[in-house]
């Protein structure tokens, strides 16, 4: 079983994304496991690592996914590292469009 890649905390939720700038196209991926078994989004965007431009690219991509406002969706850790954590701002709900999101229930 592998684990969740996200997990619901007050005022929304938190999702762990693996980052790929540079990339033919904006896409979210697949869930996968780094070495240590952690679990991550990976999400591959156009833009470029410099300026917080991918880290916008992963923001927008996400919020579009997922059906929210890109102000609802930040990257909070990781802004110059390839795993992030990505602050999602909504009510429980957003469980199932996670859940969605990473391929259903882990």
């Amino acid at each position: 079983m592998t684990a969740r890649c996200w997990r619901l905390v007050a005022g929304g939720a938190e999702l762990r994304v693996r980052a790929q700038p540079g990339a033919s196209k904006d896409v979210i991926e697949r869930q996968g496991e780094d070495a240590a078994g952690q679990a991550f989004l990976k999400v591959r965007v156009r833009a470029a690592p410099e300026k917080g431009r991918a880290n916008a690219a992963i923001e927008q991509v996400i919020a579009k996914a997922l059906g929210l406002p890109k102000s609802a969706v930040s990257v909070e850790k990781g802004e110059t590292q390839r795993i992030k954590t990505v602050r999602i701002s909504a009510d429980p709900s957003i469980a199932a469009a996670l859940e969605t999101l990473t391929g259903g229930p882990q």
